[in-house]
């Protein structure tokens, strides 16, 4: 009985040995790329972070904010987060969307901005295209008609807030009339403040702007009496000099039919606003971007046709490689027809499995070559040091230096019996074995002839 339960419990552990190096032949084979596959993984967990864009868009009330507010819920229906930052307007914008340390996606940026800012850097953003025109409405108080602005020299304006897009183009339209300074006497008012003193009679003109002014503002200030909009009758000559201004037409009863506000046809000018983007942005949040921007303003409005914008017209900035795309064969495949969260998944899987896979193909062929390298390296270099302690005993070495050698041979044959290996090599580890003990008694013959011939005075015998 105790035999039968020896034997049982020597085969259990001859069997728990066989697995266990057939296990560590698997890991020794395939470790290395279990360690590239799971790295992968973590990449991909990485990269998949809930996606959020920030829009930097001008202050509360303000048609940029509205705008950005509108744009937030149509892309937040799709899982993404959208976070609307507030500023100053346009240039605001401009500002801080070029500077790295803000935390910001995207921008609404009006046209002719790039040069107000001395040693602004702009070469990292792309536009995704022309979002809507935005005219420049000159409110001034009821009197002589203006049709040109040099009929305002000398007058009390205001023009904007520093930040504004307002203020920047206002401030080059008056500089190309000789009109940036005394006897004009510029004032920094922008939306309700400026409304209240041109109300008030304390200043003669305001120039305001979508960046800076509320739709809310400039209602009121067409609901009196007092206040018209000043036709720009020289138009075409400011196109001429600014090339980033278009010329807008405001009909004869489009803000109120019944009461023909305006009661004639008005000319304006202004530049188009392009939403703005670091070139960093996500192609798939660029889509998202433009695909709410078509809902947003394409439409027919006061100042464009319906499908006008967005448009893809090159001004300050490159339209981005990804605009260019959208705008051509619309958004990517894989969100025409599966749920942003998942169609984004599989996009980012793609760019990482697919170099994974060019690392992982070529891998799992030299793996397997590599690790029967490695094991052939451990047997031969074992042949290398007994043949090292074969030609030393040929070189009939002193009694010290052959006693050192058989030593040597000692602490080889030991570690060479101790030696482990996967079962697939275990022919080559039993043939190293064998050959070991032929060396030694080689080895051991070769010291007893020469310890004889020692004896007797005669040169020793290999």
């Amino acid at each position: 009985m105790k035999k039968s339960d020896t034997s049982g419990f020597t085969q259990f552990g001859f069997k728990t040995k066989l697995r266990l190096l057939s296990w560590r032949g698997f890991f020794y084979r395939w470790l290395p790329l279990l360690v590239v596959l799971i790295g992968g993984i973590l990449l991909v967990q990485k990269l998949m972070h809930p996606a959020t864009i920030r829009i930097l868009s001008g202050p509360e009330g303000s048609s940029y904010r509205n705008h950005a507010e509108k744009y937030k819920k149509i892309i937040e229906r799709h899982g993404v987060k959208v976070i609307v930052l507030p500023s100053h307007g346009a240039l605001d914008n401009l500002k801080q969307l070029a500077d790295p340390k803000v935390k910001a996606d995207v921008a609404f940026v009006q046209g002719g901005l790039t040069d107000a800012i001395e040693g602004l850097d702009v070469s990292h953003l792309f536009s995704l295209g022309s979002m809507f025109a935005q005219p420049m409405m000159v409110y001034y108080r009821h009197g002589e008609p203006v049709e040109v602005l040099s009929q305002l020299k000398g007058k009390r304006l205001a023009i904007g807030p520093e930040g504004s897009g307002a203020r920047t183009l206002a401030l080059k339209l008056l500089k190309a009339n000789d009109m940036d300074g005394p006897p004009t006497v510029l004032h920094e008012l922008a939306g309700e403040d400026a409304a209240n003193e041109l109300n008030a009679g304390t200043i003669d003109a305001a120039f305001m702007m979508g960046d800076s002014a509320t739709p809310a503002i400039m209602k009121k200030l067409r609901s009196n009496d007092d206040i018209e909009i000043a036709n720009f009758r020289q138009a075409d000559g400011y196109l001429r000099k600014f090339r980033f201004l278009s010329k807008l037409t405001l009909p004869e009863g489009a803000y109120d039919l019944g009461k023909n506000e305006p009661p004639k046809t008005l000319t304006l000018v202004g530049p188009t606003v392009e939403l703005v983007a670091r070139h960093k942005l996500d192609p798939a949040l660029s889509d998202l971007l433009i695909g709410a921007a078509r809902e947003v303003h394409g439409g027919a409005g006061m100042f464009r046709n319906a499908g006008e914008y967005p448009a893809p017209l090159v001004r300050d900035f490159p339209i981005s490689p990804d605009a260019e795309r959208y705008y051509k064969s619309g958004t990517q495949f894989l969100y025409k027809t599966l749920p942003f969260w998942l169609a984004n998944l599989l996009a980012r899987l793609v760019v990482i499995v697919v170099p994974l896979l060019v690392i992982l193909v070529p891998a799992t062929r030299l793996a397997p070559a590599a690790y029967k390298w490695l094991m052939r390296s451990r047997i031969i270099k074992w042949y290398g040091a007994m043949m090292t302690i074969e030609r030393a005993m040929l070189a009939r070495p002193s009694a010290e230096d052959q006693a050192m050698l058989l030593r040597r041979f000692e602490a080889i044959e030991k570690a060479v019996n101790e030696m482990k290996a996967p079962a697939a090599y275990g022919d080559q580890l039993y043939v190293l074995r064998d050959h070991v003990r032929l060396v030694r008694e080689r080895l051991f013959a070769m010291a007893q002839s020469m310890d004889k011939a020692r004896e007797v005075g005669q040169p020793p015998v290999a």
